[in-house]
């Protein structure tokens, strides 16, 4: 046997296989954004996805597999975002609404959505619950880690922390209400105003 065109033929099977499951995430993703839990059946994500029934199935064996793949592939979604955008936030005078913006971003989006119909879903199915709540606590807690350290935020000073995670808890209510309505000229002012208060708390505990 040719080992080395054994491995070459290998590597394009892998490529493909991966392929085909990050198609597959994408589009799982998009139909929980759309129609929601009930919406996003194998059969349906497979047919956005372009492919097989049996090929879903083979990637992720049951519909739970695959819902949860999916919120794990937006969870890994949103921390490489987050990471992107720590290291654009600019100094000065702007720093804090740029942060505050930066949250707000973080809970909106096609991405955001599909964990929304999750959420729900969870709600009202504890199996589900128990696997989705860790996923969302990473989350939170890589979220208010970076606001933490990208403000300066002393979280020993009463209130410090309450008013970050204020900030976090503000930017999944206006997350929710985008849902129905495009609110972005308020969402911006809104921004604005959190930010010039956020200052305000945290220059509080100085």
């Amino acid at each position: 046997m040719d080992t080395a065109s054994g491995v070459s033929d290998r590597e394009p099977r892998q490529e493909r296989s991966r392929a085909t499951r990050a198609r597959l995430l994408d589009a799982a993703v998009g139909c929980l954004s759309e129609r929601g839990v009930a919406g996003a059946t194998v059969g349906a994500v497979a047919e956005r996805a372009g492919v097989s029934r049996g090929a879903a199935q083979h990637h992720f064996p049951t519909r739970e597999d695959l819902l949860l793949a999916a919120l794990r592939h937006i969870v890994d979604s949103r921390a490489s975002d987050l990471r992107r955008r720590v290291e654009s936030v600019p100094e000065g005078p702007g720093r804090t609404e740029a942060v505050v913006q930066m949250v707000v971003d973080a809970f909106s989006g096609t991405g955001f959505n599909a964990a929304l119909q999750l959420w729900a879903g969870a709600a009202s199915d504890p199996a589900l619950r128990e696997r989705v709540i860790p996923l969302e606590e990473q989350v939170g807690r890589e979220v208010h880690r970076a606001v933490v350290d990208l403000l300066g935020a002393d979280e020993s000073v009463p209130g410090t922390r309450e008013a970050v995670q204020a900030t976090l808890d503000l930017a999944r209510g206006l997350g929710l209400a985008n849902l129905l309505t495009d609110d972005g000229p308020r969402r911006r002012h809104i921004v604005r105003q959190w930010a010039r208060m956020l200052d305000q708390a945290l220059a509080a505990g100085d």
